[in-house]
């Protein structure tokens, strides 16, 4: 019998007998240990298994909403004006009486929720309260809510993916490996709702920090947005959400306009974003029952899409996910006065929509208002024919100083828009209007920048 070699592993048994084999054999296998070290075969299983589960759920909440419910409603409004103010109450308020009655805190839900998980609860998501708010952003989004799908869509797949950690612990997953899956999961939801993957791994990497990134979900973000979007490809189509007329090339004027530009919609977006904390607040603090709150969120929401039908008849309103309008202002011809008067009672209908508590995310407000105010400050400054130059750095620009998300503001406007000729402008827009926002951000849960944490030092 041969002996048997110190530390030899079963499939290098009979390559070890040889002492020149086996010279040769120990290095390389040092250098394989070091290169695997980490255990990403699992991540080759479970984050597919996020991505398909998430990308199933949005594609879901996606029909229901923008096929089902909001484009028979937006029709009713355009053609029943007086309808508008009591079926935004009526959502809001059937959104308010879920949120009250059948979750343990009504004032936690979206992205707030995922990333508070994240920093203080090591990612775990009360799973009782899914359906409920689920439910309750399809009466807030689906009855005209100055919001989008990207809330639902966010909180959905990070519960998904704390959900599985659960039920997937034998593949080797550690405590710290729910966290992971929790921003693996925002991802996922990110990347489907805007059928653009590079986006969602690069906003969930960005979401919980103002100034770092979650690096240790990159890897498993990556493979969970790309099975997520293929996903609800598959039923939906793969074609981007949003599209520009053209591809205009740009000069070096545009770059310092674009800078210039940036820095106005950073000052802005500080504000709003000041000024909706402050709103939160008070709503939060307030008296009324979580219904009533609601309630007048959608009344005054309501009176904001009225008024400016009002001055502006027609089909633009700044009302409900406004996928629709967002194409208005990127195909369409509209003037710089109703650009910016769309603009502020976009955000004002925002700001009493999600500031009284409706269950979603600013995300396509601010990308919209971006827009608007970007295109109108190209034909009224800057007297420039490339409109969707500056559509694209305003859009980018107030993503990247509500959120605090510019890498994920700029490739979103490149994936979602097919805008990747203004990339290089959309950069310089989203830099400055960052810089000139401070630390301002819709997220109050955000942090600063990661920090060591004292349970992965213990031992």
């Amino acid at each position: 019998m041969s002996r048997k070699v110190a530390g030899e592993q079963p499939g290098f048994a009979w390559p070890m007998r040889y002492p020149l084999l086996r010279r040769f054999l120990t290095p390389v296998r040092e250098d394989l240990t070091r290169v695997y070290e980490r255990d990403l075969r699992k991540w080759l299983i479970v984050a597919p298994v996020v991505g398909v589960v998430t990308g199933l759920m949005i594609t879901g909440l996606a029909m229901v909403i923008l096929r089902l419910m909001w484009p028979a409603i937006l029709g009713f409004y355009l053609r029943h004006h007086w309808a508008i103010v009591p079926g935004l109450v009526l959502g809001c308020v059937i959104a308010g009486w879920i949120m009250q009655f059948l979750t343990p805190d009504p004032d936690e839900h979206s992205t707030e929720e995922v990333i508070r998980s994240y920093h203080e609860h090591e990612g775990r998501i009360d799973l009782r309260s899914f359906l409920p708010k689920i439910a309750a952003a399809v009466a807030t989004v689906g009855f005209g809510g100055s919001a989008a799908l990207e809330g639902p869509s966010i909180y959905g797949g990070g519960a998904i993916g704390s959900w599985l950690w659960r039920h997937l612990r034998r593949l080797r997953l550690t405590d710290r490996d729910r966290r992971i899956l929790l921003i693996c999961g925002a991802a996922a939801g990110m990347s489907a709702v805007f059928r653009a993957p590079l986006t969602g791994i690069v906003f969930a990497l960005e979401m919980p920090y103002r100034d770092d990134l979650a690096h240790e979900a990159l890897v498993p973000s990556l493979l969970a947005s790309v099975t997520a979007y293929v996903t609800l490809s598959s039923f939906l189509g793969a074609a981007p959400l949003f599209n520009f007329t053209g591809s205009e090339t740009f000069t070096r004027q545009d770059l310092y306009w674009s800078a210039l530009l940036g820095l106005l919609i950073g000052l802005l977006a500080m504000i709003f974003v000041i000024t909706f904390r402050r709103v939160r607040t008070f709503f939060v603090r307030w008296g009324l029952t979580h219904w009533m709150k609601l309630g007048v969120g959608g009344l005054l929401t309501g009176l904001c899409g009225l008024l400016f039908l009002r001055i502006y008849p027609g089909a633009l309103v700044p009302l409900g996910p406004d996928y629709e309008a967002v194409n208005m202002v990127l195909n369409g011809h509209h003037s710089s006065s109703q650009l910016l008067v769309f603009s502020g009672l976009k955000l004002a209908a925002t700001l009493f929509t999600l500031g009284a508590g409706g269950v979603s995310a600013m995300f396509v407000p601010l990308f919209l208002t971006g827009g608007s105010l970007g295109t109108a400050f190209a034909q009224s400054i800057v007297h420039s024919s490339a409109t969707g130059l500056y559509a694209a750095v305003g859009m980018a620009a107030f993503l990247a100083a509500g959120y605090k998300t510019p890498l994920a503001a700029v490739v979103f406007v490149a994936e979602a828009t097919g805008g990747h000729a203004f990339i290089v402008p959309a950069l310089i827009g989203a830099a400055v209007a960052y810089a000139a926002s401070g630390d301002a951000s819709a997220s109050g849960d955000q942090r600063l920048h990661a920090g060591s944490r004292v349970e992965e030092f213990e031992g």
